[in-house]
């Protein structure tokens, strides 16, 4: 598997600052993703909280992977937990 058959999706509202860092991360990184901004998208809300089970972001799933509610720092150690840092 390579990083473009990852399938990224990153739930965030534009106001939230760690949401911003998430977003500088993925593509300071070239990640390829998606975004799903949950405020102004009622059905990316729903899946938020059905994924999570709350309501907070950034959220990102990779795959079916989900990370709720952090900062890059753990999302970094999550990402190379998963072993995605490892793909090219």
């Amino acid at each position: 598997m390579s990083e473009s058959s990852l399938h990224i999706r990153l739930f965030i509202k534009s106001y939230c600052g760690w949401c911003h860092e998430a977003i500088d991360w993925l593509k300071s990184r070239h990640i390829p993703f998606e975004t799903l901004e949950v405020i102004s998208d009622p059905c990316a809300m729903k899946e938020l909280r059905e994924l999570t089970g709350r309501t907070m972001t950034p959220s990102i799933d990779v795959n079916g992977e989900v990370l709720a509610d952090f900062d890059v720092d753990e999302l970094e150690q999550w990402w190379r937990a998963k072993g995605f840092d490892k793909l090219s």
